[in-house]
């Protein structure tokens, strides 16, 4: 039996710098693993890849990217036919669909877990994450990152120091592609790509800025440094679509409070133990529902 911890992530900032011309977005974002987290559970049981999970909403099927991950790894083994003998149990503690990385969290967990278990080297295992999404890259560095691009060019920063964080999750959830679809259909002056966006939101612009940018990370970098460079973040679009899904994406914002789970550093998110391949965070995580 393996058992593995997926942490999520909040985004201690998100500006949406343009529109790419893959049809995806420019993201300059800095992302911080916290402890909150969901529990994966592998067993070895002959028979067809069976995946359950304690949440309702959560899809068991081919549609999760656990199951996913199970059929890319399986493959870059050698494998023939589709993944099978196993069964995958999913303990579900971080919200769906409020922007706290939770789906591709787990799809990095299990990348790891399956790459040891079918004996594929860590950096072809590490190679698969981006196709399951812009996110997985990520749960594979953990701790404070600026992320660019699609927010998949990582830049490991100085780890934050530990804080509580208040997270705020309405009863309701948010589609990535929705929020970043009113994002497009924000209030803008003018017309054209980029237009009424200002200088420092077109896309262009900072590209040409990444080469001092890497030269700061280089440094020594902290997520401080990138947090309040100048652009519209997604919550502001969201706010102008409607009022009320503003609190989905003020979810991934650090709001300093008490009793609330804390960040976690780099060395956090992967220490292992003989017992379960990720040692549980020693900190305890709580979410605020209204």
């Amino acid at each position: 039996m393996a058992r593995v911890r997926a942490f999520a992530k909040i985004n201690r900032s998100l500006h949406v710098l343009g529109t790419r011309p893959d049809g995806f977005h420019e993201l300059r974002t800095v992302f911080q693993s916290i402890a909150l987290h969901d529990t994966i559970t592998i067993r070895a049981v002959e028979g067809p890849l069976r995946l359950t999970c304690d949440d309702p909403d959560c899809p068991c099927d081919e549609t999760n990217l656990i199951w996913r991950a199970a059929e890319h790894v399986w493959k870059a083994a050698g494998r023939r036919g589709a993944p099978r003998d196993l069964t995958m149990q999913l303990s579900k503690r971080i919200p769906m669909q409020a922007g706290l990385g939770g789906g591709s969290s787990d799809a990095a967990a299990a990348l790891r877990a399956f790459g040891r278990l079918w004996r594929v080297d860590a950096a072809r295992v590490r190679a698969i994450a981006p196709s399951l999404g812009a996110d997985v890259p990520y749960f594979f560095e953990g701790g404070t990152v600026l992320g660019l691009e699609r927010g998949d060019v990582l830049f490991p920063l100085v780890d934050a120091a530990r804080a509580w964080v208040v997270l705020a999750v309405p009863s309701f959830g948010v589609n990535t592609k929705d929020a970043f679809a009113w994002w497009d259909r924000r209030p803008r002056a003018g017309s054209g790509r980029g237009a009424g966006l200002g200088p420092h939101m077109r896309v262009g612009l900072p590209r040409r800025r990444l080469g001092r940018g890497r030269r700061r990370l280089a440094a020594g970098a902290t997520a401080a440094d990138h947090e309040n460079s100048g652009s519209r973040d997604l919550s502001d679009t969201c706010s102008l679509v409607s009022p009320s899904y503003t609190l989905t994406v003020c979810a991934t914002w650090i709001t300093y409070g008490s009793h609330q789970p804390p960040v976690i550093s780099r060395q956090s998110h992967f220490e292992e133990s003989p017992a379960t391949g990720l040692r549980p965070a020693r900190l305890t995580a709580m979410t605020d529902h209204w």
